[in-house]
């Protein structure tokens, strides 16, 4: 089988060296100089320094070339979604999509299925995938498990066979609507949970807020059309877990960092990667806002990143909270 990952980020990269394992990959980027250094250097030295990328992995900055696979796989940032997604359909109209992107879009709050369905049709066969998985584990062969959510359960469990191996495990789900919620807000909290790390408050105050937070992720995602129980599978309470404790989340470290009195402007410089809860943030909030779903901590968040709260009053607001039923 031949598979086109659109996008050499930390992500992209890794997933096209786990399925390398099996498949034929081909690896895009719209960029001519990043290919040019991934050719040169034989790793991906800005995201994924020292591991090695096989020379049976195509490397190509040509989109209409990439297409030609039987799978895409979208793993760039959120905002370009869209424009790849439009891209795809001029070059390869109907070849089946998975996109691994999080978060809602700018200014529209739209999950990443309402953007492919309006540039691909509301019957495109696509899903996303998504749940606990550090780029750098991935790409270096340590286990994980992930999960590929449809709407069509038989397309899920199609490409849950056709890319699962013993590295990278796959798990078919037919809840579109809560695995994408749940792999959005979880950066949000752990913004949030970086904060609280950063300010010394211990693990006890993380695990109340991973746990207030999954409550947000859930009310949120119910109100929207989402089943309850997958909030406590991989693409809810495992990614969670993983963003808001792991040391390799970039959207944690951001927390860190607002902790240390640091400008957001400073801190995305400073990591030199996306970290998709920024942007998510505001949006989620609005969101909220509009369908009267109560997310404090997001709310909380949302203050900090947009400078009208520092973190530690944010925090010292969130405890201070009149206390309620569970």
């Amino acid at each position: 089988m031949r598979i086109a990952v659109f996008g050499a980020g930390a992500w992209g990269t890794a997933l096209a060296l786990a399925f390398a394992r099996g498949h034929q990959v081909v690896l895009w980027s719209r960029e001519s100089a990043e290919i040019a250094a991934l050719r040169a250097d034989g790793e991906n030295r800005r995201y994924l320094p020292g591991i090695p990328i096989p020379t049976e992995l195509e490397l190509t900055d040509s989109l209409p070339e990439a297409a030609k696979a039987d799978l895409h796989l979208v793993v760039t940032p959120l905002a370009g979604l869209r424009d790849t997604a439009r891209a795809l359909r001029a070059a390869a109209p109907g070849t089946p999509l998975l996109w691994a992107c999080k978060g809602l879009e700018a200014g529209t709050a739209k999950l990443p299925h309402q953007i492919v369905a309006e540039e691909l049709g509301e019957d495109a066969p696509c899903g996303v995938l998504t749940g606990p998985s550090f780029a750098a584990e991935v790409a270096k062969g340590l286990p994980a498990a992930v999960t590929v959510a449809a709407r069509d359960i038989g397309f899920a469990r199609h490409w849950v066979q056709a890319l699962h191996n013993n590295r990278l495990r796959l798990y078919a789900n037919d809840d579109l609507v809560g695995a994408e919620v749940g792999g959005a807000v979880k950066n949000v909290m752990a913004i949030a949970a970086g904060v609280a790390d950063g300010m010394g408050f211990g693990l006890n105050a993380r695990a109340a807020l991973i746990t207030r937070g999954l409550a947000e992720i859930t009310r949120l995602g119910v109100e929207l059309g989402a089943r309850r129980d997958t909030f406590m599978g991989l693409a809810g309470l495992g990614d969670l877990v993983l963003t808001c404790t792991g040391d390799l989340s970039r959207n944690r470290r951001v927390g860190l960092m607002l902790a240390e009195g640091k400008t957001l402007p400073d801190i995305l410089a400073a990591l030199g990667h996306v970290a998709e809860g920024v942007s998510t943030t505001h949006e989620v909030a609005a969101l909220a806002g509009r369908l009267g779903v109560d997310m404090p901590i997001t709310l909380a968040v949302d203050g900090v990143l947009n400078g009208t709260v520092s973190a530690r009053d944010a925090v010292e607001q969130l405890l201070a909270r009149d206390p309620k039923q569970e």
